[in-house]
């Protein structure tokens, strides 16, 4: 069942992005601000694509009610799979062996992974103390923090990138915090409105959301999507095994495999992400825009 809401959530999720770069693409350029929000809300299709991405995100936090962030994570990344061919079905135009071929890659990656390192379940109980919390939250904000200043300072490809990794790290924040909340809401509703972990998803939400569009808007969806793909379920399954006692198989074979996994997967995410398809899904390359203050 696991794997099932995964995969439609990885589903729902590319419909998302697609519809999103595309409209994001043709916004003014109100980089890193709400008004970008503001502005593209009255856009039908990138309201859609929200809506198509809630409906991953909802789907996501059920799968995560169910099973591990070590193995919900590794199939919301399979997102970019199903996003080559509609992308290359909103432009009309048809994938090649190439592209298909990546996309082996990342499922043969995917597979290795999950029965190289049998993941466990978080323990539903387990109490995290907020020292533990702060750190490592504080630790994902210094990282994010450093990507925007390092994205002033680059072409807009690689600033697109830099805010995508920023992004990927606010959405894998999430990840962890919709499984958090999924826990309380288990012990009553007042016991979640009463705590912190609600609160601070939905600020990680907009704040995801605010960076992976002006990503979006700055460059084509292959400087984004390969960095925003593997940053979130990094960070997911970083913060998974080091604050809601998850874990790996950690023999030597199993290592060996865990890591043959996930190499597969960077590869194959990276290899449809560089197709033309995705580089340049509608047949021509777009100037960069301006920023709007």
């Amino acid at each position: 069942m696991v794997v099932v809401l995964g995969i439609a959530a990885a589903l729902a999720l590319a419909v998302g992005f697609v519809l999103q770069q595309h409209e994001a693409a043709q916004s003014p350029g109100r980089l890193l601000s709400p008004r970008l929000l503001l502005d593209l809300v009255h856009r039908p299709i990138w309201v859609a694509g929200i809506a198509a991405m809630v409906t991953g995100q909802v789907l996501g936090a059920v799968a995560l009610g169910h099973g591990s962030l070590v193995v919900v994570e590794p199939l919301l990344a399979t997102n970019v799979l199903f996003a080559l061919p509609l992308g290359a079905w909103w432009s009309r135009r048809r994938p090649g062996a190439a592209e298909f071929g990546g996309a082996l890659v990342l499922v043969a990656g995917i597979g290795l992974f999950l029965v190289g390192g049998s993941p466990s379940e978080a323990i539903p109980h387990l109490q995290v103390s907020p020292p533990n919390w702060i750190f490592s939250l504080c630790c994902v904000l210094a990282v994010v923090l450093l990507l925007l200043a390092a994205a002033r300072q680059r072409s807009p490809r690689g600033e697109a990138t830099l805010l995508a990794t920023a992004a990927g790290l606010c959405f894998g924040v999430q990840d962890v915090l919709t499984q958090r909340s999924l826990l309380l809401l288990d012990t009553g509703l007042p016991t979640l409105l009463g705590s912190w972990q609600p609160y601070l998803l939905v600020v990680t939400a907009i704040t995801g959301l605010t960076l992976s569009q002006s990503a979006f808007e700055l460059a084509p969806l292959s400087a984004s999507l390969p960095a925003l793909t593997v940053t979130e379920p990094i960070c997911g399954m970083g913060l998974g095994v080091a604050l809601l006692g998850e874990h790996l198989r950690s023999g030597g074979p199993q290592l060996l495999t865990e890591a043959a996994g996930l190499a597969l997967m960077l590869a194959g995410i990276l290899w449809v992400s560089s197709r033309d398809l995705v580089l340049n899904p509608h047949g021509r390359r777009r100037p960069h825009a301006g920023i709007i203050p």
